[in-house]
């Protein structure tokens, strides 16, 4: 395997991702995140595994059911208020008449555009500030506007803007990479989890220990000092009891974006969005609990065949859509920065540990 140059979900090709980001003033912290299909749209599947999921149109996924491919994924902070982003991106897709066709109109479609949301309520201190449909309409505007191929912001960005990751700071990350057979898996997560992407031991992320770049042969060193953890600690600590009687519910939800150019089905597709999930439970723990609601889609913009002959041939792109979630977690959690504002005090990382 080898990694692409951005190491992003644009690295699989007609794959755009545009971001909304709503911060200061009214008490914003929060956002929009895009990613927009190529033209002719994308085969998609999901897979919810969290205990407090907030999704739309994740039924029109099933295998089982009507719709064959998609135009856009939206993944929203708000919760589920913030679930009304995605009117903003239908809206969009109507306009350039992309969906499914329902009549003979250029814009007689009707967009099925999937959607899942993070709880971010109030982190920046204003409970009612939340994505809406103009919100969408940016992200997917954004999206559009990129060019083939650029690179995707990651850090607070997006539905990653209020985004907290076991009382850390959290975010957007991207990771690709290219298989042996010439097939990309890429993943984009927004990590936003009750449960914690640092080993309360050593400080170390969890997600490093199945990244061999971090392997300390590797120079990568996934271990900090002791006196750098217990002085990580000493801080966190500070910041919650400043945030006493302020801080929000541990209501979150880690959600994510696997890609691939594979020519997928979809329940390929499906198969490749439950696997994913392992690349969550990799890099946080404890995951999956009644107050998140991890959801993963799959999408396949189909370029590329597999071995048909080959049952097996799927193994390897499954393997690879873990990995790329984990490791897009932990770009997520280093891109990072801490917030403090009348919401709360949200230490990223690496202002506690460095890079």
């Amino acid at each position: 395997m080898t990694t692409p140059t951005r190491n992003a979900l644009t690295d699989v090709a007609g794959l755009r991702v545009g971001h909304a980001t709503r911060v200061g003033e009214g008490g914003w912290l929060t956002g929009t995140t895009v990613v927009l299909a190529p033209e002719g749209g994308m085969t998609a599947a999901v897979d919810v595994r969290g205990g407090g999921p907030g999704t739309k149109e994740t039924d029109a996924l099933d295998p089982r059911n009507v719709v064959r491919r998609i135009d856009a994924v939206t993944l929203t902070g708000g919760s589920a208020y913030g679930l009304d982003a995605a009117s903003g991106v239908m809206a969009w897709l109507e306009e350039q008449g992309r969906g499914v066709r329902v009549g003979a109109g250029p814009r007689e479609v009707v967009p099925v555009v999937p959607a899942a949301c993070v709880f971010d309520l109030g982190r920046g201190g204003e409970f009612g500030a939340r994505p809406d449909a103009a919100t969408g309409r940016a992200a997917v505007e954004a999206a559009a506007a990129s060019a083939p191929g650029s690179p995707v912001a990651e850090g607070s960005v997006g539905a990653g803007t209020g985004a907290v990751i076991g009382g850390l700071k959290g975010g957007v990350g991207t990771a690709s990479t290219v298989l042996d057979s010439g097939v990309t898996v890429a993943a984009l997560v927004v990590a936003n989890a009750a449960g914690s992407a640092v080993d309360p031991a050593t400080g170390a992320l969890y997600g490093r220990f199945f990244d061999p770049g971090s392997a300390p042969e590797q120079g990568g060193g996934p271990y900090p000092s002791p006196q750098t953890h217990a002085q990580a600690q000493a801080r966190i600590a500070r910041a919650r009891e400043e945030a006493a009687g302020q801080a929000s519910p541990p209501l979150n939800t880690t959600l994510a974006v696997v890609a691939s150019d594979a020519l997928l089905t979809r329940s390929q597709a499906q198969k490749l969005a439950g696997t994913s999930h392992d690349g969550i439970a990799r890099a946080v723990r404890p995951v999956h609990l009644l107050n998140d609601g991890d959801t993963v889609f799959a999408v396949s913009t189909g370029t590329r065949p597999i071995d048909e002959d080959n049952p097996l041939a799927l193994n390897d792109i499954l393997a690879a859509g873990a990995d790329m979630v984990t490791r897009a977690i932990v770009r997520a959690v280093l891109a990072a920065e801490s917030v403090r504002g009348p919401g709360g005090t949200f230490l990223s990382y690496r202002d506690l540990y460095g890079s």
